[in-house]
C-alpha cells in the first residue's frame, strides 16, 4: 500500500498550482528579437549625420537633441523646423581637416510636420512641451522610421534615445551589457562633407 504523507501532497499541488503560471513555450515560427547594444550607431536619413543613441526600456517614446526649435504654418498644417548642432555627429576622423570651422557652430536644419504634442511635468521645473515629429533612420544597416520628441538634450551623454514604441514595433531586445551590436553598418557622410554642405557661406 503507497501511503502519501501531507507534505507529499502539498508539495505536488504547489508545483501544479506554479506550473499554471508559467509562460508559454515560445512559437518557434515567431521571428526572433534583433539583439542590440544599450548604445547604438544611429544616421539620419537624407542627411549622412551620424550620432550614438542609447535603446532605452524605461522611456516609451524616442527623443532627439533639437535646438532652435520653431513652429510654423505650411498649407494650414502645423510643422516645425530645429537644428541638429553638428558637435552630435561621430566621424571616425573626428576632426575636419583643412578647415578653421567650428562643427560646434554649424548645425543641420529639418523641417518636418507636428505629429503631436506631449507635455512633460518635471519635479521643480515648469511644465515643457514638446513637438513630436517622424524621422527616417539607418540602423543596423535598416532603414526605420520613429516618432521622436524634440528636446534639448546637450546635458546627456547621448544626442539621441530609442524607446519601447521603436523596440516594440521593429521586434528589438536590449543586451544591457553589450554595446554597439548591430552586425550591419549604415552609410554615412564625413564631417568635413557636413560642415563642408551646411555651413553658412
Amino acid at each position: 500500500m503507497t501511503r502519501l504523507t501531507l507534505h507529499s501532497v502539498t508539495l505536488a499541488v504547489g508545483l501544479t498550482a506554479a506550473a499554471a503560471f508559467l509562460p508559454a513555450p515560445a512559437n518557434a515560427d515567431e521571428p526572433q528579437p534583433d539583439i542590440l547594444g544599450f548604445v547604438e550607431w544611429i544616421v539620419i536619413q537624407d542627411t549622412g549625420l551620424r550620432m550614438k543613441a542609447r535603446l532605452d526600456t524605461g522611456a516609451l517614446t524616442s527623443s532627439m537633441h533639437a535646438i532652435n526649435v520653431e513652429a510654423f504654418d505650411r498649407d494650414g498644417e502645423e510643422w516645425v523646423r530645429f537644428d541638429v548642432p553638428l558637435n552630435d555627429h561621430h566621424d571616425v576622423e573626428g576632426v575636419v581637416s583643412g578647415s578653421d570651422i567650428d562643427p560646434d557652430q554649424v548645425a543641420v536644419t529639418f523641417e518636418r510636420p507636428v505629429e503631436r504634442k506631449v507635455d512633460i511635468r518635471r519635479k521643480g521645473a515648469d511644465p515643457q512641451t514638446r513637438y513630436v515629429v517622424k524621422m527616417e533612420f539607418c540602423i543596423d544597416g535598416r532603414i526605420q522610421e520613429e516618432q521622436f520628441s524634440l528636446t534639448d538634450r546637450h546635458n546627456f551623454m547621448y544626442p539621441a534615445l530609442l524607446g519601447r514604441r521603436y523596440m516594440a514595433e521593429d521586434n528589438v531586445a536590449v543586451d544591457s551589457s553589450g554595446s554597439f551590436l548591430a552586425r550591419e553598418r549604415c552609410e554615412y557622410e564625413g564631417l568635413k562633407d557636413l560642415v563642408a554642405e551646411h555651413a553658412a557661406p
